[in-house]
């Protein structure tokens, strides 16, 4: 065995949390004296791998077991049917999955990137973790162990040297970076648009549910300065500011007013770890409006940086105590449950002085939101719709909480500036116009149901089904006016408020039964269908009225119609663009 102590950690992430995973992994594995490489799946060449001895993979789920964006591309390379079964028989590896074990596939992708890669040759070290939400403690009530295995796992593949011992948990990390004043000469003007990114500016942000609906919706849409190309279901990509008065006031109790705009150059330290894309000098104040996120419910890992960065005993006990197996509940009770923010937790936890070179640690990353798209170029040329619920909640705490993403855009005026990226769906249409869609798209979820049939329209597509739920037809009914006036769509909808008190709610799945029969026609005539909304009950139930049509209908059993529909996933011809 090489005595080489080199690892590659490569996570595939939605909302972050696999990242976060990734980098506490890296922590551990120093802790072992073993140089670290921690990167993203899509900034990855998977060329790469076959010189690769030892990788350890942090893959989360989205949707119905679907694999991140971020994987997409090497998860399509790894199913190549010409890879040789040897391919990886020098790589040593183990994977950790992020899921939810109320759905049926649960930590899918994790679960089938560990059975491929053994399938070309490669040797997993270590018994596969799985990460539960579900799970009291979340993803923490597995990983704390897997991690403990991972550690001795690799301790007999590389004993440690002798002499050489390892690094205890009470010992503080290494910062990624450090953090110099700048002269103020040094640049912090921004650069001229972000690489990936489209410079855009807001043509229309208007409210589209009724003024006195619970929940305010907003149709939003961007111009562009340059032509752009993109495609039914693919998806925008806005990076928020937080609002300066929320800034502000975090500023405020950390203690950092006095240097809030005071520019600093920051020197990465740790090459493997992760940065935003930064000017050549930056403020504490620009960082926190644009790249650090405090209104992020926190992490373990945050917890375990205050445990170092605390000057008072009683808040290093209590800290301790959230930190052990035996205070998890506390903690949770603490912090999960009634999703306190980070910047409240620095409120309470008052003799906490947290170092500036240590920030891009303890603070997550203000990441990028994803929006699909609610419009087709092909009638929209250099624009983009979006159809955004604008999230407003309160706690158990009873303290209102804004989405940091959906309050930024909801502030934009008409004329405002910013920058948009776009990213590619899982939609992909029928070449012929003839073939028939049907649509599935209740709440918000009707944003690329939108662009879908906007496209096949200005092709000429005839055979268009939408099915659209909602709670009220005239509080929040999604483009209803636009559908109506659609002479070749069939518009189906189910209103689950509005019938009498006391009888049954009609949703989307629920017309699809009834319309079993000419779904079954239209199955018959090779229809491709796309579902997009939350992924919690929906997707599952409008599969269960599709085998219904198709037993029913087509005389089918339900094993060989649960085989059509999974065929009909396999081929593309069944897509959800789902989420949670």
């Amino acid at each position: 065995m090489s005595s080489e102590r080199n690892v590659l950690i490569l996570y595939a992430t939605e909302t972050g949390t696999a990242q976060d995973v990734a980098e506490r992994l890296a922590r551990q594995c120093r802790r072992i004296h073993f140089t670290c490489r921690v990167v993203s799946t899509d900034k990855y060449s998977l060329s790469d791998l076959i010189s690769e001895t030892l990788v350890l993979l942090v893959i989360s789920t989205t949707g119905s077991g679907v694999e991140p964006r971020a994987m997409s591309l090497m998860w399509k390379t790894l199913l190549r049917s010409d890879l040789p079964s040897d391919l990886f028989d020098e790589l040593s590896f183990a994977v950790f999955g992020l899921g939810d074990s109320a759905y049926d596939k649960f930590c899918w992708p994790a679960k089938k990137l560990s059975r491929r890669l053994v399938s070309l040759g490669a040797t997993e070290i270590c018994e596969r973790g799985e990460g539960d939400d579900q799970d009291p403690l979340g993803i923490d009530g597995a990983l704390g162990t897997w991690m403990e295995k991972i550690q001795q796992s690799l301790l007999l593949l590389y004993p440690l040297p002798p002499g050489v011992e390892i690094i205890p948990a009470t010992a503080i990390p290494p910062a990624r970076v450090s953090m110099v004043q700048a002269t103020l000469s040094a640049s912090v003007s921004s650069p001229s648009v972000t690489r990936g990114f489209y410079s855009a500016a807001v043509r229309c942000n208007t409210r589209i549910t009724a003024g006195d609906w619970y929940q305010d919706v907003r149709h939003l849409e961007f111009s562009f300065e340059d032509e752009i190309q993109y495609s039914p279901g693919d998806v925008a990509v806005i990076r928020p500011f937080a609002l300066p008065s929320d800034v502000d006031s975090f500023l405020r109790t950390v203690g950092w007013l006095d240097v809030a705009d005071v520019p600093f150059r920051i020197r990465q330290t740790m090459e493997d770890q992760s940065l935003p894309e930064l000017h050549e000098a930056e403020t504490p104040r620009a960082l926190f409006t644009q790249h650090l996120d405090f209104n992020a419910v926190p992490r373990r890992s945050f917890f375990e940086y205050l445990r170092y960065f605390t000057t008072d005993e009683l808040e290093r006990e209590k800290l301790d105590e959230f930190l052990s197996r035996e205070g998890a509940d506390d903690l949770y009770e603490y912090c999960y449950r009634v999703r306190r923010t980070i910047r409240e937790v620095l409120a309470e936890f008052r003799h906490v002085k947290i170092p500036l070179d240590y920030i891009f640690d303890v603070f997550p990353p203000m990441r990028p939101r994803q929006f699909s798209i609610a419009s087709s170029v092909k009638r929209f040329p250099s624009q983009i719709h979006l159809c955004v619920a604008i999230v407003k909640y309160r706690t158990k705490l009873k303290v209102p909480r804004r989405g940091v993403c959906t309050a930024y855009l909801a502030s934009l005026q008409p004329g405002d500036k910013l920058e948009i990226g776009l990213q590619k769906g899982l939609i992909k249409l029928p070449t012929d116009i003839n073939t028939p869609v049907i649509c599935i798209g209740p709440g918000t979820g009707v944003a690329p149901m939108r662009a879908v049939i906007q496209d096949r329209l200005h092709m000429g597509a005839r055979d268009n089904t939408l099915y659209f739920g909602c709670r009220s037809a005239t509080k929040d009914q999604h483009y209803g006016s636009e559908w109506s006036s659609c002479s070749d769509l069939v518009y189906r909808t189910a209103f689950s408020r509005d019938g009498p008190e006391g009888t049954k709610r009609i949703y989307v799945q629920d017309l699809m039964q009834e319309d079993a029969e000419r779904i079954w026609t239209l199955l018959l005539a090779g229809a491709n269908i796309f579902i997009s909304g939350s992924s919690n009950k929906m997707p599952a139930a409008v599969k269960t009225a599709l085998r219904f049509a198709a037993e029913t209908h087509g005389k089918m059993t339900p094993a060989a119609a649960e085989h059509l529909i999974s065929a009909m996933e396999a081929k593309g011809q069944l897509v959800e663009e789902c989420w949670s």
